[in-house]
C-alpha cells in the first residue's frame, strides 16, 4: 500500500493500490487469457485511475461560468465509476476461469467497492458544494 501524498485524494491512493494489486495477481496468469481477460483487467484498472486524475485536474471554482468544467469533471468521475464496476465483473469472470484465485477476486471486489464508495462521496461533495450550476 502506498502512502498518501499531501493533498492527494483517498480515492486516488486506493485506485493506485487496486491497479498495483491487479497487475501483481495476474503476473502468472494462464497464457490463454493474457491477451484477453488479463489485458482487460489491466486496462480497466488504468483507465479508472486515468479518469480519476482527469477529474481531479479539472479545476472547478464557485463561479457561474464553471458549468462546463463541472460537467467535464462529472463525466470523468462517471467514467471512472463505470470502469470500476466493469473491473469488478471482469475479476469475477477471471475467478470463474481460474485466472485468479477466489481470495484474489474477493480482494479486487473489496478494493473496487472502496474506490466506488470514495468516488461517490467525492461526487456528492461536488454536488453539495456547487449545487446545480
Amino acid at each position: 500500500m502506498q502512502e498518501k501524498r499531501p493533498g492527494e485524494l483517498n480515492v486516488m491512493v486506493k485506485a493506485k493500490d487496486l491497479a498495483r494489486y491487479v497487475f501483481e495477481v495476474t503476473q502468472k496468469s494462464p497464457k490463454q487469457y493474457r491477451f484477453s481477460l488479463v489485458a482487460k483487467l489491466h486496462e480497466l484498472s488504468l483507465e479508472a485511475l486515468e479518469s480519476l486524475y482527469r477529474a481531479n485536474d479539472t479545476f472547478v471554482a464557485e463561479e457561474p461560468d464553471m458549468r462546463e468544467k463541472l460537467r467535464l469533471r462529472l463525466d470523468y468521475q462517471h467514467k471512472a465509476l463505470t470502469d470500476l464496476r466493469i473491473l469488478a465483473y471482469m475479476a469475477e469472470l477471471a475467478r470463474e476461469n481460474n485466472v485468479i484465485l477466489p481470495r484474489q477476486h474477493e480482494k479486487i471486489s473489496r478494493m473496487s467497492a472502496d474506490c466506488m464508495n470514495l468516488l461517490g462521496g467525492w461526487m456528492n461533495s461536488d454536488k453539495k458544494r456547487f449545487g446545480s450550476r
